[in-house]
């Protein structure tokens, strides 16, 4: 992707913006067609993925522009329902981008798996075999995971916790490549259950994942020159860069708010995740179990003053594949990775990141400002304009007069929608 940037991209119809998509990114209007005009799902497949099928549930599948990451432009594909996120990530990507970008970075992600220990005689005994043969256990598990150590992975550490007397837990941290690995490791743990019983004198109990995956955590900072971010707002520059300070302090004091600011962060998370076929569920777990690590839950990202700046950064667990799981049967999602360009699970954990902390970014601006409401409520007149039959210009019409009157609801569209048609006073003021 040699630019990001896209002026006027939301303005063109479906058609013409895959035309512009298949230009930059030399993929055929034919393939994206394919890829996305059903969902990127057929009928006969979905039945094979989940069980007492009926049909398939689609959702928007659109693309995150102006994002910059690592010096490299980046289209970010996004699936999510609320209006305002594709939208609000874009323009705050845009702001970034006048600071140089993100920057992003996720070194030797690993997963973790648990094999529980229970009815422990001699705990510090235990510990002490277990360490001592961590060669051989490694080695073990590494016997059971052939084929990812042959493409460069495979277990890595043993670790081992008392989380109350006489019960342990082993930690198998596996670097998992490109996999999501929880199939993986849940396989290296089943597999090593029977040796560290015999060898901790110890009863087994669960051998899993967890998906608070603490070594495979991404850093995303960005740099938002103050002009940039009060840009349209009629505000001073520095007064700006304040109160999203302030509204970022706000959520590292009270979990209350944490909890809504972290949502903010996943409303751009999740969407390239459902975008990219991977498991958001797993993703969402991980990230608020992170937030709360503490023993206090707090923020996933901050911002701070950073001389005439805003510097925000982003650290959390991000545990995706670009093989396996979904990814095997879904065209959309495939194509997802085709046009973000992604080259490891990596590089698209860098991707969900900073979607995560341009979200966060435009949400703070927004409430510390001119208030979220305007922003949503705009978008929000676009749906119903759309449920009432507007078409084409007709949408922006109606929507544009339905914010004029202040009522955005379901009657007023249809009122403004009859009146447009009908040559009255809607129509002549555009």
């Amino acid at each position: 992707m040699t630019n990001s940037r896209l002026p006027g991209f939301y303005q063109l119809s479906i058609d013409e913006r895959r035309a512009v998509v298949a230009r930059e990114r030399g993929i055929s209007e034919r393939d994206l067609a394919e890829s996305f005009d059903h969902g990127g799902l057929e009928l006969r497949t979905a039945d094979k993925v989940t069980e007492n099928v009926l049909g398939l549930y689609a959702l928007p599948f659109g693309l995150g522009l102006n994002f910059q990451i690592n010096g490299k432009d980046r289209l970010i594909p996004m699936v999510v329902e609320e209006p305002s996120v594709v939208a609000a990530a874009s323009n705050a990507a845009k702001m970034v981008r006048a600071g140089g970008g993100f920057s992003a970075r996720m070194e030797n992600p690993l997963a973790t798996a648990q094999i529980e220990l229970r009815d422990v005689a001699d705990e510090a005994q235990a510990r002490a075999r277990i360490h001592a043969a961590e060669t051989e256990l490694l080695g073990a598990a590494a016997s059971s995971l052939s084929s990812l150590v042959r493409r460069g992975g495979g277990p890595r550490e043993i670790e081992v916790r008392s989380i109350a007397p006489g019960h342990l837990v082993v930690h198998l941290h596996v670097d998992t490549v490109d996999a999501m690995g929880a199939n993986l490791v849940n396989t290296a743990a089943e597999h090593l259950s029977g040796e560290l019983c015999r060898l901790a004198g110890a009863r087994p109990g669960l051998r899993i994942l967890t998906n608070l995956t603490d070594r495979r955590v991404v850093e995303v900072t960005a740099t938002v020159p103050a002009a940039a971010l009060a840009g349209g707002l009629g505000a001073a520059p520095g007064d700006v860069v304040d109160a999203v300070a302030a509204a970022s302090l706000f959520a590292e004091r009270d979990p209350y708010r944490a909890a809504t600011h972290n949502k903010g962060i996943m409303n751009g998370v999740d969407s390239v995740i459902l975008a990219t076929g991977n498991d958001y569920r797993a993703v969402e777990a991980g990230a608020h179990a992170y937030a709360a690590r503490s023993g206090t839950y707090r923020p996933l990202a901050t911002w701070k003053r950073s001389g005439d700046a805003l510097l925000g950064t982003l650290l959390m667990p991000m545990a995706v594949g670009t093989v396996g799981g979904t990814l095997r049967v879904h065209a959309g999602a495939k194509r997802a990775l085709e046009l973000a360009e992604v080259t490891s699970a990596s590089d698209l954990a860098t991707l969900a990141g900073a979607a995560g902390l341009a979200s966060n970014l435009a949400a703070l601006r927004a409430l510390a400002t001119e208030g979220i409401q305007r922003g949503h409520m705009s978008l929000h007149a676009r749906s119903l304009a759309v449920s009432v039959g507007a078409e084409g210009n007709e949408v922006e019409l109606v929507a544009s007069r339905v914010m004029q009157l202040g009522h955005v609801t379901e009657s007023a569209a249809r009122d403004a929608l009859d009146a447009l048609r009908s040559g009255g006073q809607t129509g002549e003021n555009q």
